[in-house]
């Protein structure tokens, strides 16, 4: 069955809606690998209307222009690329589709497909925001800034239920990015403070 990841910047205070100011200042090489990395995991892509529009908007130029980033431009420009819109759209970049029904139901039915390797969520907050109750992100991989945005619209939205999460990878990076990978994980006993304060210090 494929996996269904999801790959965003974000700021420490959970912003990831990306403002250009406090992203590319931290973007190095290293930051590079990791998006290669998490590119190398998928042969689809599953967008939102907002990003298609950004993407579709940037990355066929840079391909045709030949320049250092045309490599990776391509690389997008060859996987499939599924886009949840409510509305008709008209593509015009190549392996475009638009997701058909329901997205639960459309994600659900990519998963079980054996001819998908896998499925890669760049961006697309309220894509992630959906599969994630709906208990569908198998990995959580997140570019952590070192700056409180203070505004922007965040990953975790409210609701009822917390996301419990194994910390699966961690790597620091010169600049103070932080990269996280997480997968969904069981909630731990309950436990109060005086279970916690066993795990104090004493004096000897």
């Amino acid at each position: 069955m494929a996996k269904v990841i999801s790959t965003l910047f974000i700021s420490a205070d959970g912003v990831a809606e990306i403002d250009p100011d406090w992203h590319f200042p931290y973007f190095d090489d290293n930051m590079g690998r990791a998006v290669s990395e998490d590119y190398e995991t998928a042969d689809t892509l599953l967008i939102g209307r907002d990003t298609y529009d950004s993407f579709a908007g940037a990355w066929p130029d840079r391909e045709q222009a030949g320049g250092d980033d045309a490599p990776f431009a391509k690389q997008i420009g060859d996987m499939r690329k599924v886009v949840a819109s409510r509305q008709a759209l008209e593509f015009t970049w190549r392996n475009s589709e638009l997701l058909q029904g329901d997205l639960v139901d459309a994600v659900t039915a990519l998963k079980a497909d054996d001819s998908v390797k896998g499925i890669l969520i760049p961006g697309s907050i309220s894509i992630v925001q959906q599969l994630l109750a709906a208990g569908l992100v198998d990995e959580l991989r997140l570019l952590i800034h070192p700056v409180a945005a203070r505004k922007g619209r965040k990953l975790f939205d409210d609701g009822d239920t917390a996301y419990h999460l194994k910390v699966t990878t961690t790597e620091a990076f010169p600049t103070g990015v932080i990269r996280v990978i997480y997968t969904p994980a069981e909630a731990p006993a309950p436990a109060g403070y005086d279970e916690a304060k066993t795990q104090l210090p004493t004096e000897e």
